[in-house]
């Protein structure tokens, strides 16, 4: 059990590193883009991304067609890997809390389902959200999940409806990132739709390789409930210290 516990820390060690190490091309929001340059004025600091919004829209109007979906799979594929370690470790809080297909896609299509729409009507403006709100709510999820794992053996029956809501929650912070990059007014649906595909994406090669590492780790299927609860702890615990540093 230690040594399990041990490997899957490793495992999220690394993937934390990889999403601080992640080196964007030129179109993706840069460090500086997303705020980390601040000014005291903040008009002046909303004027800078105005005008680097409105630059990035001049580049993707010069783009083809076929290069716009492209960039904008590949941004939304990056938000989860290895930009989106908030979403990655939610997606893994539904994998370890049923190891059964038909239980995990539920949960899953209710969550892709319950995201995609907020994303599309966050994306029109028909709801919008401060992203200090979503956020922290975006971790008290995580914790949810992974308490949830810990005290039932088997997922409760209003399971997929907490997920749906959950999805709701992250599709905002989804709409986040989409509001920053900016879409072009004629390319605005197949871009939408480009983005989710990749978050969908992104998601699909989190369950794969934790799929993998499971089958690696357990191989006789009848022990692979001994992962969930030390998992879950470990997802838990990282979901609460971003909820409190996020309030802090």
């Amino acid at each position: 059990m230690k040594s399990t516990s041990k490997i899957l820390f490793l495992v999220l060690f690394f993937i934390s590193f990889a999403a601080k190490s992640h080196n964007p091309e030129n179109f993706v929001i840069s460090e500086i883009e997303r705020g980390q340059l601040n000014f005291e004025n903040e008009q002046i600091a909303a004027e800078y991304g105005a005008a680097l919004k409105r630059q990035r829209i001049r580049r993707l109007n010069a783009m083809s067609w076929l290069k716009k979906i492209y960039i904008f799979i590949k941004a939304g594929f990056e938000h989860i890997i290895p930009q989106g370690l908030d979403h990655i470790l939610f997606v893994l809080g539904l994998f370890f809390s049923s190891l059964k297909f038909r239980s995990l896609l539920l949960q899953v299509t209710a969550f892709t389902l319950a995201h995609s729409i907020t994303l599309a009507l966050a994306a029109v403006g028909v709801v919008k959200l401060q992203l200090s709100i979503v956020e922290p709510l975006i971790f008290l999820s995580i914790v949810w999940v992974a308490l949830e794992n810990s005290l039932f053996k088997k997922t409760t029956k209003w399971r997929s409806l907490v997920i749906f809501g959950f999805g709701l929650l992250h599709g905002l912070g989804f709409a986040a990132l989409l509001t920053e990059y900016g879409l072009p007014k004629d390319n605005f649906i197949s871009l939408l739709l480009a983005f989710n595909i990749g978050v969908e994406l992104g998601q699909l090669a989190v369950l794969l390789v934790a799929f993998i590492l499971v089958r690696a780790i357990l191989r006789n299927s009848k022990n692979k409930d001994r992962l969930r609860v030390p998992a879950s702890i470990i997802i838990g615990s990282v979901g609460l210290y971003w909820f409190i540093e996020s309030i802090i």
